[in-house]
C-alpha cells in the first residue's frame, strides 16, 4: 500500500482552491482519485451486479463486493456484517423497523442525538414502545450510570451516538456498550461524526449495530452509507426491502430469503458510489487515522481558541471532550446571519442552525437564538485556515458590537 507521503489531500479536492470549507459534519468533499475509480466504472463497466454472465457484469460484481470487503476490514468485522444503505439514516431507519419491537418495550436514547438517531425511536411510541430519554450534562456528554439507572426488564435497545453532530461532545460508547452487553440488551451507536475521523472497531464498541455515513469522515461520495450488523445479531433483523437480489426462490405462495447481507439490498445498488467508498476507504487508509485525528484534535483545540478569545461569543461543549466540531454564537446576532457574512466576505463556508437535532439545540439553551454556527474540521483543513476564520468572525463580531 502506499504510504500517506504520496498523498496531497488539497490537491486531489480542488474546491479547496476557492473556499475555506469548514463543514465535514456535514460533508465532506470527494477526492479526486475517488471520483476517477467512479468515473472507470461508469466508462468501462457500467452493468448490474450479480445480473449476468458477461464480462462486465463480473467485474461490476467483484469490484462492487471487494468495496464491501474493504470497508469491513478498516471497521473490523467481516464482509456478511456489512450492510448497504444510502446513508446513516437509512441504516438506523433500517434497526428502527427491521426489530420487533411490542407495546411495553423500551429503548434508552439520549437528549442529544442527530433527528436520525431519535426520530425512528420516538415513532415507535405509536407501538406503545416506552422511549427513555438520558440528558446529557450542560456539556453534552451522557454519564453512562444514568444509563445504567433506566435499564430495566422491559428495556430492548440502547442507542447513543459516537460524536454530537451539534456539539462535537464524545461520547462513552464503550462504558455503554458494556452496560448493554451485560444486560443482554441490543446496543446501536451512530458513528455518523467519528467514522474516518478516528481508528474505529466496531467489536470494541459491545455494539450489535453500528450506522456510518460514506460521505462525511470517510471522504467517499454522497448517497452511500452502510449499517454494521453483529452477525449474532442478524437474524433479529427483519429485510424492509424486498424485491430483486433479496431472495433465494420464490414460488407463487412463499420466497425464501437470500443470504445476509443481500436479503437487506433489495433492488439495483449505488454501484458506483459504493465502489468509490471502496476507494475512500483506500485513500483515507493511505493518509494513516492516526495521523487524521492527531491533526483534527490540534485544529479543533485551534477552533475553540479563535472563538474564546473574542469577547461577545458563547461557545458549546467542553474544550476537554468536543472532537471536530465547534459550535458557537455571536451574541445577538441571528446564526444564519454569522454564516452569510462569512461566505460572502473570505469564503468560509460552515453550517448554520439547529443542525437536525433539534432536542441538543434545546439543552445548551440556543433554540431561542435560531441555532447555532457550527464549523467542523478533516485532515485537508489547514491551521491558517483556521486563523483566517477566527480574524474574519473577530470583524463581524467587532461590527455587530459596535
Amino acid at each position: 500500500m502506499e504510504n500517506d507521503a504520496n498523498i496531497d489531500i488539497r490537491a486531489d479536492i480542488p474546491l479547496l482552491q476557492d473556499v475555506i470549507y469548514l463543514d465535514a459534519a456535514s460533508t465532506t468533499p470527494t477526492p479526486k482519485p475517488v471520483v476517477d475509480v467512479m468515473c472507470d466504472y461508469f466508462y468501462n463497466y457500467n452493468s448490474n451486479t450479480g445480473r449476468g454472465a458477461y464480462r462486465m457484469a463480473v467485474k461490476s460484481t467483484k469490484e462492487f463486493e471487494g468495496a464491501r470487503s474493504r470497508i469491513s476490514k478498516f471497521v473490523g468485522c467481516k464482509s456478511s456484517e456489512i450492510i448497504f444503505t444510502k446513508n446513516t439514516t437509512e441504516a438506523i431507519n433500517l434497526v428502527a423497523n427491521g426489530l420487533e419491537f411490542e407495546k411495553g418495550d423500551s429503548i434508552i436514547v439520549s437528549n442529544i442525538e442527530h433527528h436520525s438517531n431519535f426520530i425512528p425511536w420516538l415513532n415507535l411510541k405509536n407501538k406503545g414502545v416506552d422511549l427513555k430519554i438520558i440528558k446529557a450534562d450542560k456539556h453534552g456528554i451522557v454519564d453512562p450510570a444514568d444509563v445504567e439507572s433506566a435499564v430495566d426488564s422491559s428495556t430492548k435497545l440502547i442507542t447513543t451516538t459516537h460524536v454530537s453532530n451539534a456539539i462535537g461532545s464524545v461520547q462513552p460508547i464503550k462504558e455503554i456498550g458494556k452496560i448493554a452487553n451485560e444486560n443482554n440488551t441490543l446496543y446501536l451507536v451512530d458513528a455518523a461524526q467519528s467514522a474516518g475521523h478516528m481508528k474505529l472497531d466496531v467489536k470494541d464498541f459491545y455494539a450489535d449495530f453500528v450506522s456510518f455515513p460514506g460521505h462525511k469522515g470517510l471522504l467517499g461520495p454522497i448517497g452511500t452509507g452502510f449499517l454494521y450488523c453483529r452477525e449474532e445479531s442478524v437474524d433479529k433483523l427483519t429485510p424492509m426491502n424486498f424485491g430483486g437480489g433479496t431472495v433465494i426462490d420464490v414460488t407463487e405462495d412463499e420466497f425464501s430469503f437470500e443470504h445476509v447481507p443481500a436479503r437487506f439490498e433489495g433492488g439495483t445498488q449505488n454501484i458506483a458510489g459504493f465502489i468509490g467508498l471502496g476507494a475512500a476507504v483506500d485513500y483515507v487508509k493511505r493518509i494513516r487515522l492516526e495521523k487524521i485525528e492527531k491533526h483534527s484534535k490540534k485544529l479543533t483545540s485551534l477552533l475553540f481558541q479563535e472563538i474564546n478569545n473574542i469577547d461577545n461569543t458563547t461557545i458549546y461543549g467542553s474544550p476537554e471532550n468536543i472532537y471536530g466540531i465547534v459550535a458557537f454564537n455571536i451574541d445577538g446576532v441571528n446564526a444564519h446571519d454569522v454564516a452569510k457574512i462569512l461566505d460572502e466576505i473570505k469564503n468560509i463556508c460552515v453550517r448554520s442552525g439547529y443542525h437536525c437535532a433539534i432536542p441538543a439545540i434545546r439543552h445548551i439553551g440556543a433554540y431561542e437564538l435560531g441555532g447555532t454556527v457550527r464549523a467542523s474540521v478533516h485532515y485537508y483543513n489547514t491551521e491558517e485556515e483556521v486563523q483566517i476564520f477566527g480574524e474574519t468572525l473577530k470583524e463581524i463580531s467587532i461590527f455587530f458590537g459596535d
